[in-house]
């Protein structure tokens, strides 16, 4: 049983970008916090302001393999998300996609507790609808070089619903559009933490293809927040709900944005465009108005002017 007398809550890829926005946050609602990491793509720089807080626990770990203990509520955030580090080791990805959500399914059914999948919009592939709703499938490419991430969060998805039809476990799904913010690791290899260091350091920026794709932008906190406010939701309200800033710009327009606010010399240099490269992502969040009662407050500009305070600092000491 719970040996404290707060909620317990684990937090699995906790020391990454995400997940330790998301342990100070819930510090903040005053839980008990495990976070669970194997420090593949996160780091101890994220999590080092909780360390000395008694409610907050660390524990090094691999998510691949099965783990026990008590929990009230679990958000299954471990994979790596930027394409350089997913495709680094497919195998490892896919396996942290399906096994990692199979371990957090069994410990949520062992303590009835409810369990958080942080799926993705990446499920969606390269987009033939519009933008995208939760009711589209998806175009998706079954064995290409994105496909350890993307079909890794579908099979994770099916795995949650599974185990919700056949076991009744209290799930909750959301699927996440580009985030970016504050604990971005800069070499996330992702689009808006690559412009923004080449940027400061005042090198070429690069841009794949010829920069008309386009892509949403949803500033951190306001994507937690709506994590909080679907774990708070009835049982009955399991998603998958989409989670994003349906503001939609261009590669190009990022990048002229980023130069402007960094001040910076650099220029613009084109590559050839990856793979499976989503020519359009753009979330339709009707869904979470309705049902969460959340939408995004942050926009681009402002979360930008944070994104860059931020790593100029870490920059400036490098």
């Amino acid at each position: 049983m719970n040996q404290f007398s707060k909620k317990t809550v684990l937090v699995t890829g906790g020391a990454g970008f995400l997940g330790s926005n998301l342990c100070r946050e819930l510090l903040k609602r005053d839980f008990h916090v495990i976070c669970m990491d194997n420090f593949f793509t996160g780091s101890t720089r994220n999590i080092e302001p909780f360390l000395q807080n008694p409610d907050f626990e660390f524990i090094r770990h691999d998510v691949t393999v099965p783990y026990s203990f008590y929990v009230d509520e679990i958000f299954n955030l471990a994979c790596p998300a930027s394409p350089p580090h997913y495709q680094a080791d497919p195998i490892s990805t896919f396996k942290t996609s399906i096994f990692g959500a199979l371990n957090a399914l069994e410990l949520a059914d062992k303590w009835h507790a409810k369990v958080f999948q942080s799926s993705t919009s990446e499920v969606y592939g390269d987009a033939l609808v519009h933008p995208q709703t939760e009711d589209y499938w998806g175009n998706v490419n079954c064995n290409g070089i994105r496909s350890c991430y993307d079909e890794g969060k579908r099979g994770a998805e099916t795995l949650f619903c599974d185990y919700h039809r056949q076991h009744g476990t209290r799930i909750k799904i959301v699927r996440i559009f580009n985030t970016y913010g504050p604990n971005m690791n800069p070499d996330d290899g992702r689009v808006v933490s690559n412009f923004i260091i080449q940027a400061l350091k005042g090198e070429d920026i690069t841009i794949y293809g010829d920069g008309t794709q386009t892509r949403s932008f949803c500033y951190v906190d306001d994507l937690i927040r709506g994590f909080q406010y679907l774990m708070d939701t009835p049982d009955e309200i399991i998603g998958p709900v989409n989670l994003g800033n349906p503001g939609e710009f261009t590669m190009l327009e990022l990048a002229q944005k980023v130069i402007e606010k960094t001040k910076s010399s650099s220029k613009l240099v084109f590559k050839a465009l990856p793979q499976d490269d989503p020519k359009q992502r753009r979330p339709d969040i009707s869904l979470a108005e309705k049902k969460l009662n959340w939408k995004p407050e942050i926009m681009l500009d402002e979360g930008l002017d944070r994104t860059i305070e931020y790593f100029r600092k870490i920059v400036d000491k490098n």
